[in-house]
């Protein structure tokens, strides 16, 4: 999807991505509005609307007085503007090909993003953004169109032949390589004098998974102490620094580390290497397809932007000072 601010809130993020544009009319370019930010085809962007928007920007990356320097303010105006702009363009497009989404899609949304957060705190989030319900459908159903153009009149054109997955997989060796790995069991107690009594059963005989399972602190005890496999890096750095120089079948001394007194075994080991082409090939056209279709959808926009009648109203761009909006807007 197109670009977003850096700096705002993930849920206001997810919401700059559309915007719904109430109250818009033509404007004639020789008689400038003060009301009115720019035109898009002949589509107005209302200085309300701006406003607004940028006030809930700015409210979601205010520093500790909550106050924006007019320095501060400029960037974020001209990147809000090149945003509304371009969904200005895109939802345009969009109602030239009949591209809608259903009442039920919109739903569906709105509860993706409300699942994200705990019960009760979504409502808060929405409050905080001035934000009410019924704007918040409206940019989810904008997003959402945006998202349906581009799947139905980009990402269609979009394919990639066996040979060039063949050749991405060549040029992307290293993606594709599975890391050494090893599987071992721990032990894990509070003192030193019980690491020594464990380490002393060891060495009469006793069984390692029987001893974890009696004496080890961790959860894997219930399994004899089995990690399971991991690579290098998954663990904490003791971990590695012991596991991955024993043998299969070798015990490790008395490891200390922040959670207790450890003694590890060594299960099996695997040793690192080039995953073959039919191994990853849905991963490797997975990633192509990603990244061709990026690259379609830019191109998309440039085109549809570099066709749509522009106008901004510099006069009124430069009196916008960047006063966060006002309106309480957690109404249900």
């Amino acid at each position: 999807m197109p670009r977003t601010f850096a700096r705002a809130t993930p849920l206001l993020a997810a919401l700059a991505l559309a915007v719904g544009l109430a109250g818009c009319n033509k404007k004639d370019k020789e008689d400038p509005d003060a009301n009115v930010v720019a035109t898009v085809n002949g589509e107005v962007l209302s200085r309300a609307d701006f406003e607004q928007e940028l006030g809930r920007e700015l409210a979601s990356s205010a520093n500790e007085s909550g106050q924006h320097t007019p320095e501060d303010v400029e960037p974020y105006k001209r990147a809000l503007l090149e945003t509304l702009i371009s969904r200005m363009v895109l939802l345009q497009e969009a109602r030239t090909h009949n591209v809608t989404v259903s009442p039920e899609e919109v739903d569906r949304g709105v509860l993706r993003l409300s699942s994200d957060y705990p019960a009760g705190n979504f409502n808060d989030v929405l409050a905080q953004g001035q934000l009410s319900m019924a704007e918040l459908k409206a940019r989810e159903a904008a997003r959402l169109t945006i998202e349906k153009l581009f799947t139905n009149h980009v990402y269609t054109r979009v394919a990639v032949t066996e040979e060039e997955l063949r050749a991405y997989y060549a040029a992307h060796e290293t993606e594709f390589s599975e890391p050494e790995q090893v599987r071992a069991a721990q032990i894990v107690v509070k003192g030193i004098d019980d690491a020594r009594k464990v380490q002393a059963q060891l060495k009469s005989g006793k069984k390692f998974a029987d001893l974890a399972r009696k004496y080890s602190l961790s959860a894997d005890a219930k399994v004899g102490g089995d990690l399971g496999f991991f690579p290098r890096g998954q663990m904490p750095p003791a971990f590695d620094q012991v596991v991955f120089y024993l043998s299969p079948g070798q015990v490790s001394d008395v490891v200390e580390t922040e959670y207790g007194y450890h003694l590890f075994r060594v299960l099996e080991k695997k040793s690192g290497r080039k995953l073959e082409f039919t191994e990853v090939r849905e991963q490797v056209e997975t990633k192509l397809l990603a990244q061709r279709r990026a690259e379609a959808q830019e191109t998309y926009e440039k085109e549809l932007r570099t066709k749509a009648q522009v106008w901004v109203n510099e006069a009124t761009l430069q009196a916008i000072r960047g006063r966060p909006a006002t309106q309480a807007a957690a109404k249900q």
